[in-house]
């Protein structure tokens, strides 16, 4: 496993807190973090780039254009080079453009480009950071994972009081070298994550499926990434684009999901069946469509289809994979979803399980929101609040962590 330094880019933005940056980038090199600053124009006001290029040993990027020109695209580089996104200060205005994914400088480019985990120091006029705009884009950011160090109360420049100055420089260091660890603690893992429905065919046109969007699923995919992992994405038909640096494969079928999920988990560290597989499969799909009169009634002869999940229990038990293999599983109820879970874990034999009411507001397929209880070998339900999926997939990336460190 790499024991390169982490990599921490710090993006500096215009406020009076900025001159603290030169002393934040020196906290970070003393903790033997690799520093680039990205300085925005307003961020040059207050500090200058020689400034901070002589405190980190790196030059200052501070503009999306070169001169002379050149074709290095800074914002990808940049963004593929770090392991956390560090803003320090973190002016409303940054936090404004961040939560609506505004890409208009080279600050924000990165930010939209950037994968790993972004963590942010707000500092401005109190009154500022009480205005319901604010603090609205700051719970936009909190669910997409964002980690906010909140100011701190005193005199700020103006001579206003209240909360709004530059948290700690030594507690925001530290939250940047937590996420930075966090964005390589799976490295050198194989994970593989299924996600969405499956379509069971009728006949050439018509199939059978479910409600599921893949969101939790990707959304967990992209969070094991963001941590180093290697992830194998197994996708049924869904609307969504492939996390960044996830291998997606495609698939239609339960018995097409089966084979992939199989095959992926040879060599993994585990599997997460996000999938909402179909059950069940008609029997017999004709080669060309099922054409009857409309006042007529149609009769469907389904079958069962493998269950995946206790597949691999059993194919673990027996040695065909890794005997420390953990795999987790979802159950998607409609009422006492977290009785039903425990027994399903109980009969699957899965190490760990989350189920969820989708009949429940905020909890169903294709929202934003997720509410699960995670339920483990012991079977005592553990409840997890109502949060974002990026915020499920964080909690369900830790207590894997934790499961290895057992």
């Amino acid at each position: 496993m790499s024991r390169r330094p982490p990599r921490i880019l710090l993006g500096v933005s215009g406020g009076i807190a900025a001159y603290k940056a030169a002393e934040l980038v020196r906290a970070l090199v003393r903790e033997e973090a690799e520093v680039k600053v990205v300085l925005t124009a307003r961020g040059a006001e207050f500090v200058t780039p020689l400034t901070l290029a002589t405190l980190s040993g790196h030059p200052v990027a501070t503009s999306e254009f070169h001169d002379p020109p050149s074709p290095a695209i800074d914002h990808i580089d940049l963004a593929r080079w770090a392991d956390v996104l560090l803003v320090a200060p973190a002016t409303a205005n940054v936090l404004a453009r961040f939560a609506r994914g505004l890409a208009d400088d080279l600050l924000s480019t990165v930010h939209l480009a950037f994968r790993g985990p972004v963590v942010l120091a707000p500092a401005m006029n109190p009154g500022m950071w009480e205005r319901e705009q604010t603090r609205a884009n700051v719970a936009d950011l909190e669910a997409r994972g964002v980690v906010i160090v909140p100011p701190e109360e005193g005199f700020v420049a103006c001579g206003d009081e209240g909360a709004g100055r530059l948290a700690d420089l030594q507690r925001i260091a530290a939250e940047a070298l937590i996420a930075a660890r966090r964005s390589r603690s799976m490295e050198g893992r194989k994970i593989v994550v299924s996600a969405g429905p499956t379509r069971e065919a009728i006949d050439p046109v018509r199939y059978l499926s479910n409600r599921s969007s893949g969101k939790m699923g990707y959304a967990i995919a992209a969070a094991l990434e963001a941590r180093g992992a290697e992830v194998v994405l197994v996708s049924g038909p869904v609307r969504l684009s492939p996390p960044w640096g996830v291998e997606r494969v495609m698939v239609e079928s339960a018995l097409e999901m089966r084979e992939a999920v199989l095959e992926a988990a040879g060599e993994a560290a585990a599997v997460v069946m996000a999938a909402a597989v179909a059950d069940h499969r008609p029997s017999a799909a004709p080669e060309k469509k099922i054409s009857l009169p409309k006042d007529r009634g149609y009769a469907l002869q389904l079958e069962p289809n493998p269950d995946i999940l206790a597949e691999l229990v059993q194919a673990r038990a027996a040695g065909r994979l890794p005997a420390k293999l953990l795999l987790v599983g979802f159950a998607a109820e409609t009422g006492q979803a977290t009785a039903k879970g425990v027994a399903k874990r109980r009969r699957k034999g899965c190490d760990l399980l989350l189920a969820n009411d989708v009949a429940r507001a905020g909890s169903g397929f294709d929202v934003e929101t997720n509410e699960v209880t995670l339920i483990g070998p012991d079977g005592q339900p553990e409840p997890w609040p109502q949060m974002s999926k990026r915020q499920v997939a964080e909690r369900l990336a830790d207590t894997m962590e934790k499961w290895w460190r057992r």
